[in-house]
């Protein structure tokens, strides 16, 4: 194709991208499959990776890309990002309000109510329309800049929409996730066995300070538009009118915003979603007021810390007090056993509890809590409520102090505490009770995708005998499935064919659903793109696979010691015969294995490609992108003004290119 119609094709799908990416983030209105869209989507990056020059700085395909970096560069604030003057009551909203008139007595205020998403505040830089710098708060003079993290947003415009766009536009808001990104992420860690996030807030925060912007965009973050911090070349008068200019630009608002013509309008707003915060996919943790009129802002100015025209009006987090009955032991997928307070039931935040988590023996200690104690229990931003107190004084004096079992609650057999771990485990692989949440992992949907095979059925696949392991998901008939309770014979056959179509899923899947230890998604992905099929994966050494970017010592030790395991060579075997896939996808594999096993860095400024496009054009051709030099370091590709990457690597003697010797050796 020549350089003229690819132009085109690029510029045609850019814009079809673009416009599904804001009718499915957005408008929560999509209008084609997942796989007509990753066609779009590969067609796309075929053309770039053909045609490098049309590889434009709001494409699509720049979502995931840039290389991971070991420290962020600073970014200044101009105007500063100034943290909101908290409060907690009605009246204190009612001071503030006061405050204002006293300073502009002759001003007829408007106010303008949000939600007050809990999350990170960040801030956009467009110029021209194009996002040139996204960046932290930091101290609100200076922040880290992490525009490559913030490109993972799909919610974040690459490009503004519309016929007429500001010279330049700085606009902030908040990076959030969602209760089900949350949960999915939690999931994830888990499956890793990694420490879970305690809430929302913290795994957003968490995410966005990674250093690698494609472990980012596997987050699934999101961002609310909230505050225009500078414009040029496009009038606004009031804050109203620029929550509609977002939205004109492409940018995604809350929806659930007031103009208030009096501050008890705009406290009854408050009062409405106090109650109602629970039925929000995501956490709020109270309301900003904000006078609306721009030349009111400007006149009412600041303090060294907040502005005086916005305040925050914050909700107290929900809590509550009930009996504690018994602390019970659950076993999880990796054999990890954690303690829950099993509670009197109780309402709190919107839903009735019954459990609560205690993490640990250690924080068991620390609360100094026992059964039968009055607790109190809370439930701000936890997906799982949380025991952070005992009331005094109401102790029977019956309850005994909490020890871990010597054995494992589910199978008997006796559990072990490793050197070095907080965590207490059950080392039995049959477990029923891993076994169970082994099966429940390997039918997620960013595993196996096996429909219809939730928590319920697998316990009573497992209690039956039917199922011990997931190899025996392939041997189930209909009239097995079909016998179980509450299973009629159209469900049984959705789950039959579920599991059939299983058979069909990517390599990376595959041993994701494993659930190795260690082994999240991202490492899947990194493995598969290193090992054609599961078998060349299960005679990988260790050090071998220690020498994979990216898989360190440990993960490598715990990939190495699962495939050694001759239980699961047993399982695999039986999972190739029922006919699961075991190679690399098309869709997985690199275009070309011509770089297979080297490793570039790239440093200073390269005039052909972007950062991104470079590093994905090597990984395209079976090589790994790093951020940093090492000994391990096929290629260091030095553009003008390089760096300390360049004097490391004439230190360590890494073979160096030009950017035009780059081009010779991917040609």
């Amino acid at each position: 194709m020549d350089e003229k119609k690819a132009a085109a094709e690029a510029a045609r799908l850019r814009a079809e991208i673009g416009r599904h990416d804001r009718l499915y983030y957005q408008d929560a209105k999509p209008v084609i499959a997942d796989e007509a869209y990753d066609a779009l989507m590969r067609r796309l990056r075929e053309l770039e990776a053909a045609h490098p020059d049309l590889a434009t700085p709001d494409s699509p395909t720049r979502r995931v890309g840039g290389a991971p970096t070991k420290k962020f560069p600073e970014a200044r604030h101009l105007p500063p990002m100034l943290s909101l003057e908290n409060t907690y009551s009605a009246g204190e909203v009612r001071e503030w309000g006061e405050r204002c008139r006293k300073l502009l007595p002759k001003e007829d205020f408007r106010y303008v109510v949000e939600l007050k998403i809990d999350g990170l505040a960040v801030a956009l830089t467009y110029e021209h329309g194009l996002l040139v710098r996204g960046a932290t708060r930091g101290d609100g003079e200076h922040g880290d800049e992490i525009t490559n993290n913030l490109r993972t947003i799909r919610t974040v415009p690459l490009k503004l929409e519309g016929r007429e766009v500001p010279g330049r536009l700085e606009v902030r808001g908040e990076a959030f996730l969602s209760r089900e990104a949350f949960r999915l992420i939690n999931e994830d860690q888990e499956a890793a066995d990694e420490e879970p996030f305690a809430n929302p807030r913290n795994a957003a925060a968490g995410s966005l300070k990674l250093q690698d912007p494609a472990l980012v965009a596997h987050r699934h973050l999101d961002l609310f538009v909230h505050t225009l911090a500078a414009i040029e070349g496009l009038p606004v008068a009031t804050h109203a009118e620029a929550l509609d200019l977002f939205e004109s630009l492409g940018f995604k608002v809350n929806p659930h915003r007031k103009r208030a013509r009096s501050l008890d309008e705009a406290l009854a707003y408050c009062a409405k979603w106090e109650k109602e915060r629970e039925t929000l996919p995501y956490d709020i943790d109270g309301m900003v007021l904000k006078v609306d009129s721009f030349e009111a802002q400007r006149r009412l100015g600041a303090t060294a810390k907040s502005p005086r025209w916005a305040i925050a009006f914050k909700f107290p987090t929900p809590q509550a007090r009930t009996r504690l009955r018994e602390i019970a032991v659950q076993v999880g997928r990796t054999g990890v056993l954690t303690p829950v307070a099993i509670l009197d039931p109780f309402p709190l935040g919107g839903t009735t509890i019954g459990r609560a988590t205690l993490h640990n023996e250690e924080e068991i200690e620390r609360l100094g809590v026992r059964a039968g104690d009055l607790v109190i229990i809370e439930k701000g931003g936890e997906v799982i409520p949380k025991v952070v107190g005992v009331v005094p004084g109401n102790r029977s004096g019956s309850g005994k102090a909490f020890r871990m079992p010597l054995l494992c609650p589910a199978c008997g057999e006796p559990v072990t505490k490793p050197k070095g771990e907080v965590a207490v485990r059950c080392s039995n692989p049959a477990c029923p009770a891993q076994v169970k949440l082994a099966i429940e992992h390997y039918c997620r949907r960013e595993a196996m995708e096996i429909e219809h095979v939730g928590e319920a059925l697998v316990a009573q696949l497992v209690d039956a005998g039917l199922v011990k392991d997931v190899a025996d998901l392939y041997d189930l008939t209909r009239e097995q499935v079909a016998g179980l309770e509450r299973m009629a014979e159209k469900s049984a056959d959705n789950v039959i064919e579920a599991v059939r179509a299983s058979r069909k899923r990517p390599l990376a899947a595959l041993v994701y659903a494993l659930g190795i230890r260690h082994v999240g998604t991202r490492v899947a992905e990194i493995l598969t793109r290193r090992y054609k099929t599961l078998g060349s994966l299960m005679k990988a050494s260790r050090e071998e696979l220690t020498g994979i970017h990216e898989v360190g010592p440990i993960v490598a030790a715990s990939i190495h010691a699962y495939f050694r395991c001759p239980q699961v060579r047993r399982m695999v075997a039986r999972l190739g015969d029922a006919g699961v896939n075991m190679k690399r996808t098309k869709e997985e594999a690199p275009v070309s294995d011509a770089l297979a096993g080297k490793t570039f860095v790239f440093t200073g400024e390269l005039e052909g490609y972007t950062r991104p496009e470079a590093e994905g054009l090597v990984r395209k051709l079976g090589g790994n992108a790093s951020g940093s030099v090492s000994k391990k370091t096929d290629y260091v590709v030095a553009g003008p003004n390089a760096g300390s990457k360049l004097k490391k690597a004439q230190t360590l003697g890494v073979t160096i290119l030009d950017e035009a010797g780059f081009k010779k050796l991917v040609a």
